[in-house]
Parts: structure tokens; C-alpha cells; sequence
């Protein structure tokens, strides 16, 4: 049974027929006895896939493919990444879904596909200039449940930051999928941002209180800027 409706199928077909524009790959990781939801992430990624000629899903043992799984940073299932691809080269931007992206969080896989086909991250000049400057690593982590309306906005927003700089990857985490991480980081409520592993943000905020916090994680906080 389809777990995309055919309303929402057709709709989707003429959203990637009009915006997509270069082709987009998911990467999605599995293992043979699947976990809880990676079955259904599995299918979602198939379905999302068939509704486009621009998009192709590769679906990947996490055992049996460990190296595929470690060359994309990939440690946790069910796992998407979205690639852009240019010509023969692929353009991991380092945005990854942890969980499966469904209720509110299907939107986001959505429009991260646009994206990413598009090679475009849509944030503010100020936001660009400032993670143009980072010198180091950022890791964006998001905890998200299927039911919090406020929860996408936080994702994509993570995700764009991911795009918009080769030195920051962003994951989006289902909370209840992985409860020794949402233990590990003390997730009481979603979304949750978590950035390398030291500074948190509660719920869905402006791009310029996140850009806030990025930078306060890497040592760089404005003057200007209050705790």
C-alpha cells in the first residue's frame, strides 16, 4: 500500500516538474533485518523517487555496504542523505535525515530535495557571510518527532546552513527512534538544535538567533551578542 496518496503523488509530480532543476540522488541506508521504520523510510524514498525523473534512490545495506555507509559519515538507521548531481560529479552538501521523515518532517525531505536540486540556500547575505568566515567543523543536530508542526522549520533551517557551507552537516534526528540520543543531548521537548555537541537552542528560532548560536559554538560570538 502506498504510503504517499494519490492526491499528494500528483501534486508532487508537478512541484518536481516545474522546480527541480538539476537531477537529485537519495541515499538511503537499511540492513537486512530492518529496523523499526526502516521499512517505511525504505519505501517513502522509493515512492518520492518514482514521482520524477530527476530523482534516483539508491538503497544501501548498512552492514553489508559499511563502507558506502562510512564514506558518507552515515552511523545510525534508517538514514537519507540527498545528493545533488552535476554531470558525472555527485555534491554531498551534508544534510541527513535520521528517522523516518514522516508527518510534518515528510514536508522537509521535500523541500530539501528543491534545494539541493537547485544548488541554492535561499538564507539571508548576512547569514552567508558569517558561515563563509567559519574555519572549522560545525555539526547541526535537530530532534524532531513526526507530530511537532514547529519542528520542520527548525530542520530546514539546519539544512540550509548545511548548503550554504561545505564545513557545516546537519542532521535531522527522530527523537523517539533514538532515545539514548535524545537521553545523551536532554531532549524534554522538540525541536531541540544541538550544535557540536556543546550548545543547544530550544525550539524553531530566526535565522539570526540560530546564526547566533552557531557562532557562539565555534568561539566567534559577536560583541554585540547576549547569552
Amino acid at each position: 500500500m502506498p504510503l504517499i496518496s494519490a492526491k499528494d503523488a500528483e501534486f508532487l509530480r508537478n512541484e518536481f516538474a516545474t522546480q527541480l532543476v538539476n537531477p537529485v540522488k537519495l541515499l538511503m541506508f537499511t540492513q537486512t533485518f530492518e529496523c523499526q521504520f526502516c521499512a517505511e523510510t525504505r519505501q517513502i524514498v522509493e515512492e518520492v523517487a518514482a514521482l520524477s525523473d530527476k530523482i534516483t534512490a539508491e538503497v544501501y545495506n548498512f552492514v553489508v555496504d559499511k563502507a558506502v555507509a562510512e564514506s558518507y559519515g552515515v552511523d545510525k538507521i534508517p538514514a537519507i542523505a540527498i545528493l545533488r548531481v552535476e554531470g558525472d560529479r555527485e555534491k554531498d552538501y551534508g544534510i541527513r535525515f535520521y528517522g523516518i521523515p514522516s508527518g510534518y518532517e515528510f514536508t522537509s525531505l521535500i523541500e530539501d530535495i528543491l534545494d539541493v536540486s537547485k544548488g541554492e540556500s535561499g538564507l539571508q547575505p548576512k547569514t552567508k557571510k558569517a558561515v563563509a568566515e567559519l574555519t572549522e567543523p560545525v555539526h547541526i543536530q535537530v530532534f524532531v518527532t513526526p507530530t511537532c508542526p514547529y519542528c520542520p522549520q527548525a530542520v530546514r533551517l539546519a539544512h540550509k546552513l548545511a548548503i550554504e557551507s561545505d564545513r557545516i552537516r546537519a542532521d535531522m534526528i527522530e527523537a523517539i527512534e533514538f532515545p539514548h540520543l535524545a537521553n545523551k543531548y536532554g531532549v524534554y521537548g522538540v525541536p531541540r538544535t544541538v550544535i557540536n555537541d556543546k550548545v543547544h537552542q530550544e525550539g524553531a528560532v530566526p535565522e539570526s538567533v540560530l546564526l547566533s548560536k552557531l557562532l557562539e559554538a565555534v568561539g566567534k560570538v559577536p560583541a554585540s551578542t547576549t547569552k
